[in-house]
């Protein structure tokens, strides 16, 4: 089949979001073809250039999220009533919804107000059809004027009629970004209404092309999403003025309803996306929890070889920034220390985002004040029982190895997605102390344990708990193991999209019929074999069987040669 895998700020691009879950799905299916429409979010993204593709990747299609474009189209009268109400509308269902909340009011109501936004999300991507565009529409004065008509409106709530002339503007501009892909010339025969299928690798901006492709051409929709983009911006927007972030909030939340509503299959990456998912309107019947895969083979060794760890090292591994809450696994080691003093924590990462430098200078600090060096006594080690390391030198070459350094691998994160550092610490048979945050229960089920976060003390008894116990520890690290094997592995993950796929076709009907010359359909004339690359698709390599047993030809026929029932059946 042909599948449109749509994304946006990752795959094809070296750098991004699902850029890797995305190259290993496609290389695993590589009995499908693959067309790939991918929205960019930077031009430091463009400029890092693709990731190289498989040959059953047809085609790659790309458009601009960040540069904004002069289209250069004027509208006439009548565009511009038609953008007036179509915007004003989807403006009015911003200002009524309670913010990241579209399906709280009644049922009638909600249904109603979910009709409303959908009808003007279509219509101005029929607008943007027959006039070539919106995006100087979207950033037109008529625009923010619709907008401050909606939030000025009787019915409005709070947030929306506090907003202001600035708010207006940027929160114009967000939407014009948002609803960028509505101009694309995505659409059409030769685009994504000739694919069998549209995988949208996250919700959002990147499922909008899917709603698009169903809207025209009735291709079905599959939506992936191991973060929920709604709770995304939730965290990415706590400093926005009220009036912005509600706005936005609606718009998010209208959007991700509207796509779970018309998906035909929804697939959380986990329990904790699952929930958002099922808050914002989407049917149970539809989800399908599809772990992350992951590529177990570099910790196959360190997994099979258990042994040859420091029974009283603790290590942590990933990026350091304030949400991985490393002052409090500081604060914790402080007691382990007291307990068992020949204790050591190793923390491997990198700094990560505009806080992560300034984050990481503290926690030294911070370590440097817990723990001054010791000079004497039998556990002196000469040296400050905590260390910053980064993988790649010789000491630590891999991630695979500094799992490898401890006995015990701790998570303190106060927020987490899928934790995929606690998933490599279970290929490598590592027993864990992890934070119930996000999807953690989930990953490792009784193979850790479990604290509360912000809580040192707790993650201070279940560590020493644990290395006062080799042989827990040692049992639940290969519990960890066959699990990490069972759930989260590329094979698993390639092996249920796949499924899915076929899943999806077996029920949608058949959207294309060819017709003969007096305008009657041909129900055999686009054969199942000529969906396969290779000398299938050549019409000319086609052969028909003809007569009884015993008697064939391969004379080769025409792809538009009529062919009756009783022949095809034969």
């Amino acid at each position: 089949m042909r599948i449109g895998l749509l994304t946006e700020g990752g795959y094809p691009y070296v750098s991004g979001e699902a850029g890797l879950w995305c190259d290993r799905l496609v290389r695993g299916l590589e009995q499908h073809e693959f067309d790939v429409y991918a929205l960019s979010r930077s031009e430091r993204q463009e400029d890092d250039g693709w990731v190289p593709l498989p040959p059953h990747v047809s085609r790659v299609r790309t458009a601009s999220l960040w540069e904004a474009e002069d289209d250069g189209i004027g509208y006439g009268r009548r565009a511009r009533r038609r953008f007036a109400e179509c915007y004003g509308e989807l403006a009015t269902t911003l200002c009524t919804t309670t913010p990241g909340e579209p399906s709280g009011s009644p049922e009638g109501a909600s249904a109603l107000e979910a009709d409303r936004f959908a009808n003007a999300l279509y219509g101005l991507a029929e607008l943007a059809r027959d006039e070539g565009g919106l995006p100087s529409a979207l950033r037109s004065e008529t625009a923010v004027r619709a907008l401050e008509r909606a939030c000025r409106a009787p019915g409005a709530h709070r947030s929306a009629r506090e907003a202001r002339v600035p708010d207006l503007l940027a929160v114009a501009a967000r939407l014009e970004r948002a609803l960028r892909p509505l101009s694309l010339d995505w659409y059409e025969d030769d685009g994504l209404g000739a694919v069998d299928l549209c995988h949208a690798a996250s919700g959002g901006t990147a499922a909008l092309p899917g709603l698009l492709a169903r809207h025209f051409s009735d291709v079905p929709l599959l939506v992936t999403e191991y973060g929920v983009r709604l709770r995304t911006h939730y965290l990415t927007e706590p400093d926005s003025p009220p009036a912005i972030r509600s706005l936005l909030a609606a718009f998010h939340g209208r959007l991700a309803a509207e796509t779970y509503r018309r998906a035909a299959v929804i697939t959380p990456g986990n329990t904790h996306a699952r929930r958002w998912q099922e808050r914002c309107g989407a049917d149970r019947a539809k989800l399908r929890t599809v772990h992350p895969g992951m590529d177990a083979t570099p910790f196959s060794e360190v997994g099979e070889e258990p042994g040859g760890a420091d029974p009283h090292t603790l290590v942590w591994v990933g990026r350091v920034e304030p949400a991985k809450d490393l002052v409090s696994l500081l604060h914790a080691f402080a007691e382990v220390r007291r307990a068992e003093p020949a204790a050591r924590l190793r923390i491997v990462g990198a700094p990560a985002g505009p806080e992560g430098p300034a984050y990481l200078a503290h926690c030294r600090s911070l370590a440097a004040q817990l723990f001054p060096d010791e000079a004497d006594g039998p556990h002196a080690v000469g040296r400050n029982p905590v260390t910053f390391e980064e993988t790649g030198g010789h000491e630590l070459p891999s991630r695979a190895h500094a799992y490898a350094s401890g006995a015990l691998v701790v998570l303190s994160s106060v927020v987490e997605g899928f934790p995929a550092g606690l998933v490599e610490a279970m290929f490598c048979g590592r027993a864990t102390v992890s934070t119930d945050v996000g999807a953690v229960v989930e990953a490792i089920g009784g193979t850790g344990l479990v604290v509360p976060p912000r809580n040192p003390r707790a993650l201070a008894e279940a560590c020493v708990a644990l290395l006062r116990d080799p042989e827990r520890r040692e049992r639940l690290g290969a519990a960890a193991r066959a699990r990490a094997l069972e759930l989260f592995t590329v094979e698993q993950n390639v092996a249920a999209f796949h499924g899915i796929y076929l899943e999806i076709l077996s029920r949608t009907p058949v959207r294309r019929v060819v017709l003969d010359d007096t305008g009657e359909p041909l129900p055999f004339a686009a054969p199942a074999e000529a969906h396969v690359p290779g000398r299938w698709t050549d019409p000319a390599s086609r052969v028909v069987a003809r007569g009884g047993p015993g008697w064939a030809t391969d004379a080769p026929v025409r792809a538009t040669a009529p062919v009756s029932a009783t022949e095809g059946a034969r």
